[in-house]
């Protein structure tokens, strides 16, 4: 069982990976292409390039841990290649993914985040 909390970060793959990836590749590739630290304990998403498989890695605080997942039906949703930041999910987000959701509207529609900011000075006064 895989304990997440708030300050899990859910980081998907853009581009997709050999589904024979094991540890030590899986690894390499959250700290060279999701430029993550592999033993932080956030999860890592990869796909292969029919978006059949999925392979997720965690550290539990005692090894690296290995989920596979193969749909028997449909497609794990597509995600954009080209979009400029990190594809961070939810953990709402990462369950419905898993299950073979459709949330490519999400890469697509999500509003900006909004920077929070100090009031301005006739305000604060």
């Amino acid at each position: 069982m895989i304990a997440l909390n708030r300050r899990t970060n859910i980081y998907v793959a853009k581009g997709p990976t050999d589904m024979r990836a094991s540890y030590d590749t899986l690894s390499l590739k959250a700290r060279d292409i999701l430029r993550q630290d592999p033993f932080s304990g956030h999860l890592f998403v990869f796909l292969n390039a029919r978006r059949t498989s999925c392979k997720c890695l965690y550290y539990d605080g005692t090894g690296l841990v290995i989920i596979a997942k193969r749909l028997e039906k449909g497609l794990f949703s597509k995600i954009n290649p080209y979009l400029n930041e990190d594809i961070i999910l939810t953990q709402a987000e990462f369950n419905l993914f898993f299950e073979g959701a459709d949330l490519s509207k999400r890469f697509i529609e999500s509003p900006p985040k909004i920077k929070k900011s100090s009031p301005p000075k006739e305000l604060r006064d």
